[in-house]
């Protein structure tokens, strides 16, 4: 059952409260990674969860991405559910074989005879931390068949996708922006759904936010957050803007996205993961052809070069809510 929410409860603290009630409904979950016993995660998402169950089935591992993800593959196909922590998204390019052509590939290869209900946890964005530890690397795994991929944006919905993740059959990849989890519960613009957090999210449903028939922006994850700050500030300036969650990147929502698109003059797509060939485009591309002439004025909002390690850099290049307003306020002036 959910805890009830105090002035100091953060996300990461719902994540561990929803993944150990996971662990306890179904004793195949297993819990793996590097810190995630002891120590708790180092964002804190599976704190006491080693106490709780103990440590035959929350394993702190050796520093080898490689040889961990490949152990929670492998327990996954001899039955097992294994939850594995990918400290950081950055950390993808260690053991991206095992994901790409293991993880995503292994139900293809054996006809659909092996199931590899898998959910790899890793935390994206910036939080100050450089070109090495601030990436969030979403098309990367969006661009891989075989794999779901789930981009929380509220406490709420983190908990309902984690849920979600963890029942599904399928090897999921939820990617928990820093900013969300480790921020707290009442200083998120957004926590709407806070009373759903105990209820299993549907993947591949994106949501309305707010309407608005002027400008509608897209994003997913904590650029979601901003939007809602962004539309706030359009308002003040007779500017009706909508905010639309993607939620879920594979499965991609593409009939709702068109619905969206429809009832708007606009549309802003805003991401923190890299611009070029990356989920902005595929949203872009999928209205563009669902919609042809039809389709609103599009233009999308995301950084093209690495994130950099000065502060005031990365607040330069990445979208936040005046630079979301000043784009959404450009292109509904141009339209």
């Amino acid at each position: 059952m959910t805890s009830t929410l105090s002035a100091t409860t953060t996300t990461s603290q719902l994540l561990a409260e929803t993944l150990a009630e996971e662990a306890t409904r179904d004793p195949r979950v297993v819990v793996l990674g590097e810190d995630v016993g002891g120590l708790g995660g180092v964002f804190g998402v599976t704190r006491r969860l080693q106490r709780e169950l103990g440590s035959d089935r929350v394993l702190d591992t050796p520093i080898s991405e490689t040889a961990f993800v490949g152990l929670a593959i492998g327990a996954a196909q001899a039955g097992l559910v294994p939850v594995v922590e990918l400290m950081f998204v950055d950390f993808l390019g260690v053991c991206f074989d095992q994901i790409m052509n293991q993880m995503a590939k292994n139900t293809y290869m054996s006809g659909g005879r092996q199931a590899v209900p898998l959910t790899l946890r890793t935390a994206v964005g910036c939080i100050g931390a450089a070109a090495q530890h601030s990436q969030v690397l979403s098309a990367t795994f969006a661009h891989i068949p075989g794999l779901k991929v789930v981009f929380p944006s509220s406490p709420g919905d983190a908990c309902g996708l984690l849920r979600a993740a963890v029942r599904d059959p399928n090897p999921v990849v939820l990617l928990e922006h820093k900013w969300l989890i480790k921020s707290r519960v009442d200083a998120i613009p957004w926590t709407d759904d806070l009373d759903q957090r105990g209820e299993v999210a549907e993947i591949g449903k994106l949501r309305v936010l707010r309407p608005g028939a002027d400008v509608a922006i897209v994003g997913a994850g904590w650029v979601v957050q901003h939007a809602w700050s962004a539309a706030d500030l359009l308002a003040t300036r007779g500017i009706a803007a909508s905010v639309v969650d993607l939620r879920t990147l594979v499965p991609l929502d593409r009939d709702g996205l068109v619905d969206v698109a429809g009832k708007s003059r606009t549309l802003l797509v805003v991401d923190d993961d890299y611009r070029d060939f990356g989920v902005s485009a595929e949203v872009i591309a999928t209205v563009a052809e669902r919609m042809g002439p039809a389709a609103p004025r599009m233009a999308r909002l995301a950084p093209d070069v690495p994130i950099p390690a000065s502060k005031v850099l990365e607040q330069a290049l990445l979208p936040d809510p005046v630079s979301i307003a000043e784009a959404a306020e450009a292109l509904a002036a141009a339209s």
